[in-house]
């Protein structure tokens, strides 16, 4: 899997929350202002290309959906993240945001009691 452009993941988003749809469909969903049909398009063959986006043909009209789920590439991205910025220690990563956000042993105590019950909870699944 390749890491996404930011143009690319903005494509990736909304085709994520839409299922399916058309360029015209994903134009309607990006903000002011709007990049140009043949801009979007484009963006969508090189996902296609990349093997993110499949479409289904009606005449010369495509209809596009992801193929690659979000949690999938979340979870590629993040690793990614997690490599180059903190050689892959979560430890850091936890460390580097206590810091940056200022928090209290307390508020790391209450964080590390969240994720306990996400783990909890995600092994008697």
């Amino acid at each position: 899997m390749k890491e996404l452009t930011k143009a690319e993941e903005q494509i990736m988003q909304i085709l994520w929350q839409m299922k399916k749809g058309f360029v015209k469909d994903i134009i309607e969903k990006l903000p002011e202002p709007k990049p140009a049909y043949n801009t979007v398009s484009t963006i969508v063959r090189i996902l296609e290309q990349k093997g993110f986006v499949g479409h289904t043909a009606y005449g010369k009209t495509h209809e596009y959906h992801p193929i690659i789920e979000k949690d999938n590439y979340s979870k590629f991205y993040f690793n990614n993240f997690l490599s180059g910025y903190f050689n892959g220690s979560f430890e850091r990563l936890v460390s580097f945001f206590a810091k940056e956000n200022d928090l209290d042993v307390k508020d790391v105590d209450e964080l590390m009691k969240h994720v306990k019950d996400d783990l909890k909870g995600k092994d008697n699944e």
